[in-house]
């Protein structure tokens, strides 16, 4: 298994609320609450331990409320290396409904300076050159705090890339573009956010191809797409492949992305298969929206989930990112 990094620049203390209906205005009742240590780069982590792998976390935390979060790491075994800075860590409410829509109420972060943005720069520099610790890959997902821009985000892949590190980004808006045009390894936008990126609505399977194929022209090695029940694209070296999961009644969509995101992470560092990676991913994503949190790959059904996803090769990718 390998050692590896995620990056999570604005975590969170996710308030995870299941209710039938969200009604504005009223009292609503909820069926569920629960408050988890989060942040995408965290539920990465967890997916990634829960496949074997030797995790370090880092990222900024308010030092006035890391309490949960030094407990959730140390049941995960995790390395900490969260750097603290003044303040409290933001609280991020989710209000998940009985028909799967998902209400987030997010809040900014605390404000990194640029004493703490070039703390975080010199660890990496040190971890990269101990040979002992160096992470096999680095994940760098989330939302952007105050104080760290999209040019810095892009600087920091470019960085890592000539380093020689592969570099899986998940974020959106602006932080998404610039970090594209910075061509990381792998990128993981939903189909809102990539279509913005493309400039047209994905209403189509072609659509939806046809821009994966342009994220892949753009530099991006493996250019993933995630369409919720209309499954997961990838695009890569190995081709363009599609993945169909099985219907489940869905609980909550939070962590659906993030585990797609681990899973594949983890068989391409593996040396699986295509098939084999993107079915596992799939069928791991698709089993996290049955549940509050991150998918689950000991869950006793699992593998009748792997063999229910259908997995398929769409033809060869050439270098210029057509279908050959």
């Amino acid at each position: 298994m390998a050692r590896l990094l995620t990056l999570t620049l604005n975590p969170a203390l996710d308030l995870s609320v299941s209710l039938e209906r969200l009604v504005p205005g009223t009292v609503n009742r909820t069926r569920e609450t629960h408050l988890t240590a989060a942040g995408k780069g965290v539920n990465v982590a967890r997916v990634l331990v829960a496949l074997g792998h030797e995790v370090t976390v880092s990222g900024f935390l308010g030092a006035d409320n890391d309490g949960p979060f030094l407990r959730a790491f140390e049941a995960l075994g995790v390395e900490d290396a969260f750097l603290r800075v003044p303040g409290e860590t933001r609280i991020n409410a989710k209000l998940s409904e009985a028909d799967g829509q998902v209400t987030d109420i997010n809040g900014p972060g605390a404000a990194i300076g640029d004493d703490a943005w070039q703390r975080l720069l010199d660890w990496l520099a040190a971890r990269l050159d101990n040979t002992e610790r160096r992470p096999a890959a680095v994940v760098i997902a989330g939302s952007l705090p105050p104080g760290v821009t999209p040019e810095r985000l892009a600087a920091l892949i470019e960085q890592l890339r000539e380093a020689g590190l592969p570099v899986w980004v998940d974020t959106s808006g602006e932080a998404l573009d610039r970090a594209i045009a910075a061509r990381p390894t792998a990128v993981k936008p939903n189909e809102q956010e990539l279509a913005t990126w493309a400039g047209e609505a994905l209403t189509s399977a072609e659509a939806r191809l046809r821009a994966a194929l342009r994220l892949y022209a753009a530099g991006v090695e493996e250019a993933l797409l995630s369409a919720g029940p209309d499954g997961v694209l990838w695009v890569s070296a190995r081709g363009a492949w599609q993945a169909v999961p099985p219907r489940l009644t869905v609980a909550s969509t939070v962590g659906a992305g993030d585990t797609l995101l681990a899973a594949l992470l983890h068989g391409v560092v593996e040396g699986h298969t295509a098939e084999q990676t993107l079915r596992l991913a799939t069928a791991l994503s698709a089993e996290s929206v049955r549940h509050v949190g991150v998918g689950n790959p000991r869950a006793t059904d699992f593998p009748h989930l792997q063999q229910q996803t259908r997995v398929r090769r769409l033809n060869d990718v050439d270098a210029g990112g057509a279908i050959a």
